[in-house]
């Protein structure tokens, strides 16, 4: 500076604190200067004339005078170790803070220069000012021609690295995009690319998930594994294999996780790690939290806190921010984002790249793998690199082009972008793909069989490009299994374990879910004298409850909210057979002359003596009616909840929990099977009603973190009147039978599906997807609770699935006793098979 500020109006940092607003005024006002000390640093704080650089505010940190004061003496800190702290009113600089020393060398070395005029590449001294450095055109081509690239680290994506140019060292870049798309997956691809296959060292600073999730994060990306199989803990050799060398691996990727992490706490830990390449941070919250210091209000002073992080190392920082929301990545103000948007194609994603100063800069799409924790460059269908510790990638070579073009054919469904295939099938191919991956000629044998298996069970493949590509990849197998089957005159039954996750045969369909679909009139009120008129029913059940229920969520509203979010893999559906059991699917021809494929199940001698006890619920969605908790209205964005309130319903976004017993199945289902990349599910309120329980009970070890909500006001009786009908109806039909029954059931199941019509074109006086997922659920759930006090009382389980029947090994004629034998709504029906035997349709 060109005079040394006097000693004499020097105040200490906490005095200036207190009068920092009126210091300020002075400033503005005045002109004049003060002296801030703190121990023994000191910084000026001075009108914008001693350092007009500062006027330009996106050069330098900026803070609010409100956020200033609150954080006076870090910035001081920061100013007198020579990074100039400017200071605003609402958006306008009004003052800033340098370090008081009259040597430059106070400044960073970005800004500090020795007095004197004006030279090429040196420093200027106006009148008053701080000293800048400055650089001639041809000092600027100079670094450039010889500086190599400008960028650091990479994603390994190579589309999106083109894009980008890479991380820029000295930059903040931002990663927006809302739950679900797949935000921190960024952050985890250059955090796995810079430690693993470039060796640089990785600050990983985790506010949400802890290190034990990103572990298995970077084990599923690496190895192709499903990132739900492995929070549970299950790990095949080959993934056992590639931890223990990322174990040996991972000393370049440190990991600071916790809920009360902090930008400042991310500050103080970066400047202490040798060779720091880059420091990721996951994540920036939108929504406040309590619990979450990098959330709510809190994030633009964050923001500031990691973009002065980034130029003091020069180094990249990389944030993830789960909002797309223009106006808050405006308050983030970061130096590069990247902002990433689904697409008409639910197998790519766009990420768009902007910089403050200029603006969209370019554009990449990737595809989502959020089953295996990773995105994948949308140019190939794997990565490219055979450097990583997992090994090879996919080749033409692993089991022939037919078995990678299945792999390749099954990505959009596996990755969770397509839907329109059941659970099963999609685990089969998840497995194949990894299978494929590995090089695992042996793996693709033994899974072909039950991945024909859950084939075998879908109708049709959707009507869409995606599902006819994997339909014809599939003809080859299906194929050659069919002349093998029509070779053997047994049929050669194919064996599976069943503790695979496979599927049961198709049973009995439950009553009021018989129906494949809704077809062309179905929505049209039963005419007069029907002898069920189930739609009419469920209307004036709806209609006469006193919340004024809205029972249809208007078009335009249908693409946003949480709506999107809600799917059919919400059910819960249990598609589970005990892991010490073998499933054996049989050919069988049913009464209409459709071939099917049914199931034989054998145990093993350990189990005793005794027979398989099939038991069949009547009526399990008509009596989930009786009192489902549901949300009338709409369903209002509530965010983060310390702890679920019974006094709203809607749905929720939970880590799965932890289930290690294997005589019953996850209490959630299927919905385990499709976790977003951090691992969480979305649920609706009789699954959380369910955990609570659980959880109350000691069977889970904790109530899972609820990380987001869409609720309303509960409310257990807006089906109420429609249960009571029903079951009086069926009290009287179901000794009838022949079509008067047929009848019931049919419309019964017409009037449930209406509540969520698929098709566009299908007209229905209701649209209310949380309703339907919330019955299904709680059906699912009545079905679970029922099936576990049975194994509480030493019954054994050995196969549980959909909403209605249960398979339990049991001494002849004795059924368990937790269920009640009738014709009735919670009564069941219960046949006995000897093990080895086929399971046939049952009798209603």
């Amino acid at each position: 500076m060109s005079q040394s500020p006097q000693e004499e109006g020097a105040i200490n940092a906490t005095t200036a604190r207190n009068k920092l607003y009126a210091l300020v005024k002075l400033v503005e006002e005045e002109g004049r200067a003060t002296v801030i000390t703190k121990h023994k640093v000191r910084a000026l704080l001075a009108p914008l004339d001693r350092f007009p650089a500062a006027r330009k505010t996106d050069a330098f940190p900026a803070h609010v005078l409100s956020a200033a004061q609150r954080d006076f003496g870090d910035l001081v800190t920061l100013a007198a170790q020579g990074q100039p702290q400017v200071l605003l009113r609402n958006t306008t600089a009004v003052a800033v803070l340098l370090p008081a020393d009259s040597s430059s060398d106070a400044l960073s070395p970005d800004l500090a220069a020795h007095p004197g005029a004006a030279t090429a590449g040196g420093a200027v001294n106006s009148q008053g000012s701080t000293p800048r450095r400055l650089a001639t055109l041809g000092d600027a081509i100079g670094s450039v021609l010889t500086g190599g690239p400008a960028g650091g680290p990479t994603f390994g994506l190579p589309g999106l690295d083109t894009a980008t140019g890479g991380l820029q060292r000295g930059k903040l870049t931002l990663v927006a995009a809302c739950p679900s798309v797949g935000g921190s997956l960024l952050g985890l691809a250059a955090a796995r690319k810079t430690a693993l296959v470039d060796h640089g060292m990785v600050l990983y600073a985790a506010s949400g998930p802890n290190r034990d999730d990103i572990f298995r994060r970077i084990i599923s990306a690496e190895t192709g594994g499903e990132y739900a199989r492995l929070k549970q803990g299950r790990l095949t050799e080959h993934e056992q294999n590639v931890a223990r060398q990322l174990v040996q691996a991972g000393d370049l990727l440190m990991i600071d996780d916790g809920s009360d992490l902090t930008a400042e706490d991310i500050r103080e830990t970066a400047p202490h790690m040798e060779g720091l390449a880059l420091v990721v941070v996951d994540r920036l919250q939108a929504a406040h939290s309590a619990r979450l210091p990098l959330s709510g209000d809190r994030l633009p002073d964050a923001s500031q806190v990691l973009a002065t992080l980034a130029r003091a190392l020069h180094v990249p920082v990389l944030a993830i921010v789960d909002s797309d929301d223009p106006a808050l990545l405006g308050l983030l103000d970061a130096d590069v984002t990247l902002t990433l948007t689904p697409t008409e194609d639910p197998a790519k994603i766009q990420v768009t790249v902007a910089e403050r100063d200029f603006g969209t800069i370019g554009s990449a799409y990737l595809q989502p793998d959020l089953i295996h924790a990773r995105f994948l460059d949308a140019g190939a269908a794997f990565p490219s690199r055979t450097d990583s510790p997992a090994g090879p990638r996919l080749s033409a070579s692993t089991g022939g082009t037919e078995a990678l073009e299945l792999a390749e054919a099954a990505l959009p469904y596996t990755s969770g972008g397509h839907q329109g295939i059941p659970a099963a099938l999609t685990h089969e191919l998840a497995a194949w793909r990894t299978a494929v991956a590995g090089g695992d000629q042996e793996a693709l044998t033994e899974i072909l069989p039950s991945l024909l298996q859950a084939a075998a069970a879908v109708a049709a493949m959707p009507d869409t490009h995606e599902g006819h590509r994997l339909a014809t990849a599939l003809q080859p197998y299906t194929d050659t299994a069919a002349r093998a089957s029509q070779a053997t005159a047994a049929g050669a039954p194919v064996q599976a374990q069943a503790g695979s996750g496979q599927p049961l045969a198709d049973a009995e369909e439950d009553e009021e879910d018989g129906e494949e679909g809704l077809k062309p009139g179905d929505e049209e009120d039963e005419p007069e004298g029907h002898i069920f008129p189930a739609l009419k029913i469920l209307k004036d059940s709806v209609g006469r409850s006193k919340m004024h229920p809205i029972k249809v969520i208007r078009k335009e509203e249908r693409d946003s909210g949480p709506w999107p979010l809600i799917s059919e893999h919400m059910d819960g559906e249990p598609r589970w057979a005990h892991p010490d059991v073998t499933v054996t699917r049989v050919p069988h021809i049913r009464a209409n002359g459709r071939r099917v494929r049914r199931d034989k199940i054998d145990v093993p001698d350990s189990f005793g003596e005794g027979v398989l006890c099939l038991i069949d619920r009547n009526g399990s969605f008509p009596s989930a009616c009786s009192a489902v908790p549901l949300a009338p209205n709409k369903l209002l964005h509530t965010g983060p909840l310390d702890a679920y309130d019974k006094a709203g319903a809607g749905i929720y976004l939970i880590d799965i929990p932890e289930w290690t017993r294997t005589d019953m199945p996850h209490p959630l289902g299927r919905i385990i099977d499709r976790p977003d990349e951090e691992g969480r599910v979305w649920v609706t309120t009789p699954h959380i009603k369910q955990l609570v329980k659980l959880a109350r009970d000691n069977h889970l070890g904790a109530m899972p973190t609820i990380h987001d909500s869409w609720t309303g006001k509960a409310n257990e009786s807006l089906f109420k009147p429609f249960y009571e009908a029903t079951r009086k109806a069926r009290t009287e039909l179901v000794q009838a039978g022949g079509d008067p029954y047929k009848a019931y059931k049919t419309r019964l199941s017409i009037a449930l599906r209406l509540l969520w019509p698929k098709r566009p074109a299908q007209k229905s006086p209701f649209w209310r997807p949380d309703w339907r997922m919330s019955m299904v659920a709680e059906a699912s759930v009545r079905h679970w609770t029922v099936a576990f006090k049975a194994v509480q009382e030493r019954h054994t389980l050995v196969a549980l699935r959909n909403v209605d029947q249960a398979i339990f090994w049991t001494p002849p004629g004795t059924p368990p006793s937790t269920y009640r034998i009738g014709t009735g709504f919670g009564e069941v029906k219960r046949k006995f098979v000897r093990a080895g035997e086929t399971i046939l349709e049952g009798d209603d």
